[in-house]
C-alpha cells in the first residue's frame, strides 16, 4: 500500500515537472519574504511590560538599591528555562568567549563533510556519465539553497551560522540514492518510460528513505534537549538538513530528472547515457536481493521511532517551565555570582592574537583539504585505470588494416572466462564502456555479461522452469520470470513447443530483445544444422530493437550494415543538399556526385504535386446490372461525400481525394486516392478503404468483398496506371548545364548527349516495351536514397518510373537543357523505417525528419524533390560515361580495385576519365 502511494507520488512529480518545480520555488520565495512584524510587535510588548514591572518595584522601595539581574548559566538549567529562548537568540549576560574544543570539533566536522561529499561525487564520476554527475550536483546546489533559506528566515539565524549549517547539509546528503534514481530514469527511451521508471524508483526507495529520515530527525533531535546552547544549535541544523534533503529528494529531484530528459531529447544524444545506465551496478541494485528492505532492521527502526517520539513528547510537553521556577529563583543568584568570580581575564591584544591564530588555523585546515582534493581529482583521478588503457591499446591494435596470418590473430584469453571468446576480441572486465565498432562485435561489456550473467548450473526440470517463467514477483524480478532462468533453460522451453515461449516472440517473453535475439540465433543455428560461428559476422548488439518490433521486422537475427555515402552539394531550388546514399554498388555514389557538381553550376529547379496514395479493393456483385448500379451510386456527388466522411474518420491526416472505378464483368475495382500527410500512407489508406467499403456495403448488402487490394492500385509492380495517373508524389525537375561544364566535368558536349538520350532512353526503351523505363538507371539512385532514409525498398519498382529528356538549349547553343519527370514517387518521412536511428539521421541531413510542424506533407514533398534531383544527377553522369566509354573502367576501379584496366586494351581510341577522378 505504501509503495503504491510513493509510486503515484513519483508518477505525479515526473509527469508534472514544471508544476512541482515552480511550486517549490514559490514556497521558497515565500520563506524569503516572511513578514516578521507580528514577532517584533510581540517582543516590543514584552519589553514594555518588563519596564512597567521594574518601575513599579522601584517605586515600592524608594531608597533600596537596584536588584541585581537574576540569570542562570547555560549549564544550570534547560534551555527552555533560561531567559533566552530559541536557537538563534543570544542569552543576555553570556559573553561570547573563544572555545578551543568547539573549534576543533567543528573543524573535524567540516573536514569530514568535505571528504564525504568528495567520496560520493567520485563514486558517481566512476560511472562514466556526466549527466548523472551533473544532476547530482544540481540536486546538491538546490538543497543548499533551500536549506540556506530556511536557516536565515525560518530560524532567524545569523549569516555567520551558515558556515556550520552547510557542512551539516553535506553530511546528510546521500547521493547514492540520487544516483540510483537518475540511472533508472535515464535508462528510458521515451518520456512515458522515464515517468514510469521514476515512479518505480520512488516505489522502491521511498518507504525506506522516509523511515530513515524520521529516525535520523528524531535521533539527532534529542540533542536539542541537552540544555547546551551550542549543541542545540548544531543539532537543529542537522535536523533541518535531514528534512530539507528529504523534501527536495521527493519533490524537486524527480521533477528535475523528468524535465532534463524531456528538454535533452532533441539536443543531447541520450543513447550513450541509456546504454551505460542499463549496464551499471546502480541500476542492477534496484532489482537485486540486497535492495529489499530487511524486515528485522525495519522493525528496529519502528521501535526506535516510537521510543524517540515518546522521549520528545515527554521532554517538551509533560514538563513545563513552571516546574522549575522555584529552582531557578534559588540557584540563579549563586550560580551567576560563581560565574562572575571564575571568569578569566586576559589582555585584549593577547586575546585577539590567540583568536586570530586559532581561527586562521581552522580556515587553513579546510583550505588544505579542499586544495588537496582538487589536485588529486585533476592530476590523478582523471587517469584511466590500467584495464582501460590495456583495452584501448588492444582495440587500436585490432583495428589496424594490415592483414595478418590467421595464426597471428589469436589473442590471449582470460582464465576466468569459461566460454571460448571469438578471435581478436579484447577481454577485460570493464563495467561500462561504449565500443563504436559494432560491425565486428568487439564489445567488451556484452561479452563479459554473456559469460558471467548467471552462474553455471545444470538445467532444472522443464516444469520448474515453466513455473519460474510464468511467476511474477513485484518485489524482486530477479527471483522469478525469465531473469531467473539460464540460457539453456530458455532454449529448452522454446524447443519444448507450446505457447509459453514461442520462438517468434522470444524477445517479448524475455523482455530483453538483445538476449532473445542471441538465443534465437543459437536455436536457428542448431535447427538448420549450421555452425553458430557462421552468424558471427552478422551483428546484433547495440541496436534499439524497440523501434524494430511491431514496426520494421520480425524473427530478428540481427542487422546488416550497408555503407552510406553522400552525393553533393546538390543545389536544388536555391538550397544545397548533401544526399545520403546507401549502396553496395561501386562507382554509383562517385558518379552521382559528379553529376551533382555539374548540375550545381546553375542549380536545379523543381515542381511537386501530391497525387496521393492509392488502394483499390476488388468487390463482386450478383450481376453486371447490380455492379453498374453500385458504380453509379459511388460516383454520385452526395454518396461520394458520405464515403469520404467514413474514410476521413479513420485518421488525422488521411483525406480521400478521388475515387476511380473500373468494371470487369460483375467485379468493381475501386481505386481510392488519398492524401496522407508526411507518411507514405499505405496502411493509412488501407484502413480508410476498409471503412469506405463498410459504408458501401450498407447500401449494397449483396456486395462481396473479394480482396482489400485488387492490384488496381498498383503497388510494387510496374503498371501503366501509375505512369499515367500517378501515385504518391509527382515531381518534375529541370536544369541547364553550360557547355563549359560539359567539357570540363563530363568530358562531352550537348549534341552527343542529346543523340544518346534519344536513341537509348526513348528508342531503346520503346523497342523493349518498357513501362516507365525511359531512363538510364533511375532505380539505382532511388533505391540508394530509399535505403538510407528508411523508405520501403520494394517500392522502388513504382518509384523508379522516370522519363529523362535532353535537348540543346537553343539551336545554336552548346548548353544542355535536361528534365526528369517522376510521376509515382512513394516516399514518407514518418512511420516504418524512418523511425530507426540511422535512417532518421540521414533524414536529418536533408532537414526532413518527422512530420512538418505547420504544413503536413511538406517534408515528404521535399524528400521527393531531392530524390528526383539526385536521379537527374545520376542520369547525367552515366550518360556522359556511356558516350565516353568510362562505364567499364570506372566499375573496374571501384568494384574490382585489384584488376587494372589499361587504356591500351580499350578498343575505342578515346580519352577516358573515371568518375572517381572528378569530385
Amino acid at each position: 500500500m505504501i509503495g503504491r502511494l510513493f509510486r503515484a507520488h513519483g508518477e505525479f512529480c515526473a509527469s508534472h515537472p514544471w508544476e512541482v518545480i515552480v511550486a517549490l520555488l514559490t514556497i521558497t520565495a515565500c520563506m524569503l519574504t516572511v513578514d516578521k512584524t507580528s514577532t517584533l510587535d510581540a517582543a516590543a510588548a514584552t519589553a514594555t511590560t518588563t519596564a512597567t514591572v521594574s518601575a513599579t518595584a522601584t517605586a515600592g522601595v524608594p531608597n533600596g538599591p537596584a536588584a541585581p539581574p537574576i540569570m542562570a548559566p547555560p549549564s544550570a538549567t534547560s534551555s527552555r528555562h533560561r531567559p533566552c529562548h530559541g536557537w538563534s537568540q543570544s542569552c543576555d549576560g553570556l559573553e561570547a568567549e573563544y572555545n578551543a574544543a568547539d573549534v576543533i570539533l567543528m573543524t573535524i566536522v567540516r573536514c569530514t563533510a568535505v571528504l564525504y561529499c568528495y567520496y560520493q561525487f567520485c563514486s558517481l564520476h566512476r560511472l562514466g556519465s556526466k549527466y548523472v554527475l551533473g544532476i547530482a550536483g544540481l540536486f546538491t546546489v538546490f538543497s543548499s539553497f533551500i536549506f540556506t533559506t530556511a536557516i536565515i528566515k525560518f530560524l532567524g539565524s545569523d549569516i555567520s551560522d551558515l558556515k556550520d549549517a552547510l557542512f551539516f547539509l553535506l553530511l546528510v546528503i546521500d547521493l547514492s540514492n540520487s544516483g540510483r534514481l537518475a540511472q533508472l530514469a535515464l535508462s528510458g527511451s521515451s518520456q512515458a518510460e522515464v515517468t514510469q521508471n521514476i515512479a518505480r524508483g520512488l516505489e522502491l526507495l521511498g518507504p525506506a528513505i522516509s523511515l530513515d529520515t524520521i529516525v535520523e530527525a528524531l535521533l539527532v533531535g534529542v540533542g536539542t534537549l541537552s540544555g547546551v546552547q551550542r549543541l542545540e544549535v548544531l543539532c537543529m541544523f542537522a535536523v533541518l538538513s535531514v528534512l530539507v534533503n528529504y523534501v527536495v529528494f521527493m519533490t524537486f529531484y524527480p521533477a528535475c530528472l523528468s524535465l532534463i530528459f524531456d528538454l535533452s531529447r532533441n539536443g543531447v544524444d541520450m543513447s550513450v547515457v541509456r546504454e551505460r545506465a542499463k549496464g551499471s551496478l546502480l541500476l542492477k541494485s534496484l532489482t537485486e536481493e540486497e535492495q529489499k528492505a530487511n524486515p528485522v532492521l525495519q522493525r528496529v527502526k519502528l521501535i526506535m521511532t516510537t521510543g524517540l517520539m515518546i522521549v520528545h513528547i515527554y521532554s517538551r510537553v509533560v514538563f513545563t517551565s513552571s516546574d522549575y521556577d522555584a529552582v531557578d529563583k534559588t540557584l540563579s543568584p549563586t550560580l551567576n555570582l560563581n560565574v562572575n568570580n571564575n571568569r578569566t581575564e586576559s589582555g585584549e591584544i593577547t586575546d585577539i592574537i590567540i583568536k586570530w591564530l586559532t581561527m586562521s588555523a581552522d580556515h587553513i585546515v579546510i583550505s588544505i583539504v579542499l586544495i588537496a582534493l582538487v589536485v588529486k581529482f585533476i592530476c590523478f583521478d582523471q587517469r584511466d585505470p590500467l584495464q582501460d588503457q590495456l583495452r584501448q591499446a588492444t582495440l587500436a591494435k585490432a583495428s589496424q588494416t594490415t592483414p595478418q596470418p590467421e595464426e597471428e590473430k589469436e589473442q590471449p584469453q582470460p582464465q576466468q572466462l569459461a566460454i571460448k571468446a571469438p578471435p581478436r576480441l579484447p577481454l577485460f572486465s570493464i563495467e561500462e564502456q561504449q565500443v563504436s565498432n559494432v560491425a565486428t562485435q568487439t564489445d567488451v561489456q556484452a561479452i563479459v555479461r554473456q559469460r558471467v550473467e548467471l552462474p553455471k548450473r545444470p538445467p532444472r526440470p522443464l516444469q520448474e522452469c515453466l513455473q519460474l517463467l510464468n511467476a511474477t514477483d513485484e518485489t524482486d524480478h530477479a527471483l522469478t520470470g525469465p531473469q531467473a532462468l539460464t540460457d539453456e533453460e530458455i532454449v529448452a522451453i522454446v524447443n519444448a513447443g507450446g505457447t509459453h515461449c514461442p520462438l517468434y516472440k522470444i524477445e517479448s517473453v524475455l523482455d530483453d530483445p538483445e538476449r532473445g535475439i542471441r538465443l534465437r540465433r543459437q536455436i536457428i543455428a542448431s535447427r538448420a544444422k549450421v555452425r553458430l560461428g557462421s552468424l558471427e559476422s552478422l551483428p546484433y548488439q547495440h541496436f534499439d530493437y524497440r523501434k524494430v518490433m511491431n514496426a520494421c521486422c520480425e524473427n530478428v537475427l540481427g542487422y546488416v550494415p550497408i555503407p552510406v555515402g553522400y552525393a553533393g552539394p546538390l543545389l536544388l531550388d536555391g538550397v544545397s543538399y548533401y544526399v545520403p546514399m546507401a549502396t553496395t554498388e561501386g562507382a554509383l555514389v562517385a558518379s552521382t556526385n559528379r553529376g551533382c557538381k555539374a548540375l550545381s553550376v546553375r542549380g536545379v529547379r523543381s515542381v511537386v504535386e501530391d497525387v496521393g496514395m492509392t488502394r483499390a479493393p476488388c468487390v463482386r456483385f450478383p450481376s453486371v446490372a447490380r455492379a453498374s448500379e453500385a458504380k453509379l451510386w459511388i460516383e454520385h456527388e452526395t454518396n461520394y461525400k458520405l464515403i469520404k466522411e467514413e474514410f476521413d474518420s479513420t485518421s488525422r491526416f488521411g483525406r480521400l481525394k478521388d475515387c476511380h472505378i473500373a468494371m470487369d464483368g460483375p467485379q468493381l475495382y475501386i481505386r481510392f486516392v488519398a492524401l496522407t500527410g508526411d507518411a507514405m500512407g499505405m496502411n493509412m489508406v488501407s484502413k480508410g478503404a476498409e471503412m469506405a467499403l463498410r459504408c458501401i456495403k450498407r447500401q449494397f448488402p449483396d456486395m462481396q468483398i473479394i480482396s482489400l487490394s485488387g492490384n488496381f492500385c498498383c503497388d510494387k509492380k510496374p503498371a501503366a496506371i501509375n505512369w499515367i495517373k500517378g501515385r504518391g508524389k509527382r515531381v518534375v525537375t529541370e536544369c541547364t548545364i553550360p557547355a563549359a561544364t560539359l567539357r570540363s566535368v563530363l568530358k562531352t558536349d550537348a549534341k552527343t548527349l542529346v543523340e544518346c538520350n534519344k536513341l537509348k532512353n526513348m528508342g531503346g526503351s520503346a523497342m523493349a516495351g518498357s513501362i516507365g523505363g525511359n531512363n538510364a538507371h533511375a532505380a539505382n539512385m532511388v533505391t540508394a536514397v530509399f535505403l538510407a532514409t528508411g523508405q520501403d525498398p520494394a517500392q522502388n519498382v513504382t518509384s523508379s518510373n522516370c522519363s529523362t529528356a535532353m535537348e540543346c538549349w537553343t539551336e545554336n547553343s552548346e548548353d544542355l537543357y535536361m528534365t526528369c519527370t517522376m510521376p509515382s514517387l512513394e516516399v514518407g518521412t514518418v512511420g516504418g523505417g524512418t523511425g530507426l536511428p540511422g535512417q532518421g539521421a540521414c533524414l536529418d541531413m536533408l532537414g526532413v525528419r518527422g512530420a512538418h510542424a505547420s504544413n503536413p506533407g511538406d517534408n515528404a514533398k521535399k524528400l521527393a524533390q531531392i530524390v528526383c534531383a539526385t536521379v537527374m544527377a545520376g542520369e547525367l553522369s552515366l550518360m556522359a560515361a556511356l558516350v565516353n566509354s568510362d562505364l567499364v573502367k570506372s566499375h573496374m576501379r571501384h568494384n574490382r580495385s585489384s584488376i587494372a584496366v589499361s587504356s591500351v586494351n580499350n578498343p575505342l581510341n578515346v580519352s577516358v576519365s573515371s568518375c572517381s577522378t572528378i569530385s
